[in-house]
């Protein structure tokens, strides 16, 4: 049960919010955080009032089946009032429950993915390539803008490495359990005998971290630069556009040769660092926070097996919360992603809500 006096200060806070933004004596930037609170309160605020409503209006009905004189028609229908009434506020609890979690905040931002084929050779690199076409699928299908920021081609048309920036509203939330290794059992056009092989491909779902949002010290990083098309030793020919930046105290190295210029292949892996380093902070904060308990979601880990595609029985199954879907054509199209993400979503708040009881 949640305290009422914690409803009641949401109750005021609605209120509060309400008053100021209408009186016309606030700031812009105020303005906009207000609004959004506001908004956001918005969405719950009926519940709220009808969760802390509860025990009167159960008590008012308890009256009626009290009163001896009550007739059985006037009973019956009180009956049914009554346990209307306790469904409501039992969905009402669960509502708040889910409001009053603490909120990710990058839930909100854009994200970074990161595909790579790993086991099976050229047809992991096929696998690769049909995951990101899904991915751009999804995006297009939701109006976000995908913006490539490096990709290694193999054989075929198949890719070894892309990353993209998917840009929209709160596309985070809706990625980061899309984190892992994703396999793929299907028959490869090289195969001539028509056998089953097993590949995989690991997708990894980053927040696109800001300036602001994570302070790097240059001291902490080491800049190489080389030619485009193989590492090289450090150099100042300008001709050398290719850059490796490495961040000495976590170890963590990425490389960026896809611009002509040095200086966008710089901003390019400056992107990527950011984001790695955020995320490795917030998984070591996830970590202690859940010492106690195990997620069957996961923490997107991306050496974890999350989902197998299956061609000749053409399915795709979510091994994290064992849901099958028999439609792995139209996933791949981006038609029922939602559903997938949708089950994940509520499977992660249910684990949350556990842990609340």
């Amino acid at each position: 049960m949640i305290p009422l006096k914690t409803i009641e200060e949401l109750i005021k806070r609605h209120s509060l919010l309400e008053k100021d933004l209408s009186s016309g004596k606030i700031d812009k930037k105020v303005f906009a955080e207000k609004s959004k609170e506001y908004a956001d309160l918005n969405d719950i605020i009926k519940d709220a009032k009808k969760y802390f409503s509860y025990e009167k209006e159960k008590s008012e009905i308890q009256k009626i089946l009290d009163d001896k004189n009550s007739d059985i028609e006037l009973i019956k229908m009180a009956e049914l009032e009554l346990n209307n009434l306790k469904v409501e506020n039992n969905n009402n609890e669960k509502k708040l429950k889910l409001f009053l979690l603490p909120k990710d905040e990058a839930d909100k931002k854009n994200a970074i993915i990161e595909i790579r084929a790993g086991t099976g050779g050229l047809e992991a690199s096929l696998f690769a390539s049909d995951l990101f076409k899904m991915y751009e699928k999804v995006s297009q299908k939701k109006k976000w803008a995908v913006e490539l920021i490096s990709i290694s081609k193999s054989e075929a048309g198949g890719l070894k490495e892309i990353i993209a920036l998917i840009k929209g509203n709160n596309i985070y939330s809706t990625l980061k359990y899309e984190s892992g290794v994703h396999r793929v059992q299907r028959v490869p056009d090289t195969e001539t005998q028509g056998r089953v092989h097993t590949s995989a491909a690991t997708v990894a779902v980053l927040p696109e971290v800001e300036e602001v949002d994570l302070k790097i010290n240059e001291t902490d990083l080491r800049i190489d630069v080389f030619r485009a098309g193989g590492p090289g030793g450090q150099s100042v020919n300008t001709t050398d556009s290719a850059v490796r930046i490495t961040h000495i105290p976590s170890g963590i190295s990425v490389s960026q040769q896809d611009e002509k210029s040095q200086h966008k292949n710089k901003a390019k892996g400056m992107k990527i660092l950011r984001a790695r380093l955020y995320e490795l902070e917030r998984s070591r904060i996830e970590k202690e926070r859940s010492k106690d308990r195990k997620s069957k979601i996961g923490t997107g880990d991306r050496s974890e097996r999350i989902r197998t595609y299956n061609f000749p029985q053409g399915r795709v199954t979510d091994h994290r919360i064992n849901l099958t879907l028999h439609k792995l054509a139209e996933f791949l199209e981006g038609e029922v992603f939602d559903e997938m993400i949708e089950a994940l979503t509520l499977q992660a708040q249910e684990e949350s809500l556990n842990t609340l009881n």
